[in-house]
């Protein structure tokens, strides 16, 4: 699906790239017992701890608008995954989310601080399911908020899917490269009606992807599930599913589903697609403060 806007802007503006240096600065700490390397991003100096996960085509300064939105009352910590941005790769070709769980925990430790709120986007999502599944009590959030979540397809009956949904990005990785990816990312992350100014943000960030990072999230995305996790998570660990209503990478309607099966409050985010954090951060950031006031 193309952009309707016929105006392309071929770089982010000058003035969001200086409030990511300056506030939204990165920063890498080495964590866990191996001292692996991890980049993060964080914003505000005070309040409760807002934990931030990207997702597969994208990584933590995509956060920046709806991160500079709840840095006035909170502390905002968003990572780049591993083998994302400069964050050490997990050491293994086909990792599951609880590989990516623990080294958030290696995090959360290294940083001295317990999350009151993670919220995880798309595959982030999975992640911060597996995170509330694994993680020791002292380190659980209170609230755990999904953001069109990507439910993945390791779960039975699903092989056919994985092995299709594998095939369709590694192939389109290989032809293309990261380059062809980031052309093609704003069509299917963002609303026909998103600006341009938010397509060269989302070209951005996509071009900043790590090709062997990419393949290994792939791996998870299609070889793990996030029901399991959910089904596991943390005693007192609340959760809300989340959705851009004109999101076509994960439909409203699966994710409504995922939030019935488990009993859990289900929001739209209106005028949005899959990005809806870059789209309608404004209103992303209010359904966050409202998780943290319900924490």
């Amino acid at each position: 699906m193309e952009q309707n806007n016929p105006t392309r802007a071929l770089q982010p503006d000058e003035a969001l790239l200086r409030a990511l240096d300056s506030g939204f600065s990165e920063r890498r700490i080495a964590a866990g017992r191996g001292g692996a390397p991890l980049a993060y991003r964080c914003g505000g100096s005070h309040g409760p701890v807002v934990v931030l996960l990207h997702g597969i085509s994208s990584g933590a300064a995509s956060w920046l608008s709806c991160a500079s939105l709840l840095a006035a009352h909170a502390r905002v910590i968003a990572w780049d995954a591993p083998g994302y941005g400069n964050s050490q790769a997990l050491p293994i070709a086909a990792p599951k989310a609880a590989d990516y769980a623990l080294r958030l925990q290696d995090l959360m430790r290294a940083l001295d601080v317990r999350p009151d709120v993670i919220v995880g986007h798309s595959l982030g999502a999975l992640m911060a399911a597996a995170y509330v599944a694994e993680a020791s009590p002292a380190l659980l959030p209170a609230q755990l908020l999904l953001l069109s979540p990507a439910q993945g397809y390791g779960g039975p009956g699903k092989e056919d899917k994985a092995r299709d949904v594998a095939r369709q990005r590694l192939e389109a990785l290989a032809a293309v490269g990261v380059e062809g990816l980031a052309e093609r990312g704003p069509g299917r992350l963002l609303s026909a009606a998103a600006s341009a100014d938010m397509q060269a943000w989302v070209r951005w960030n996509m071009r900043r992807l790590d090709p062997d990072g990419y393949r290994q999230a792939v791996a998870m995305l299609c070889g793990d599930a996030i029901d399991d996790y959910l089904g596991r998570r943390g005693q007192g660990v609340r959760a809300q599913v989340g959705c851009g209503a004109l999101d076509v990478v994960t439909p409203p309607p699966g994710c409504a589903a995922l939030a019935e099966r488990f009993a859990l409050p289900f929001e739209l985010i209106p005028d949005a697609g899959h990005a809806c954090y870059v789209e309608q951060a404004s209103r992303v950031a209010g359904w966050i403060r409202r998780g943290l006031a319900a924490a």
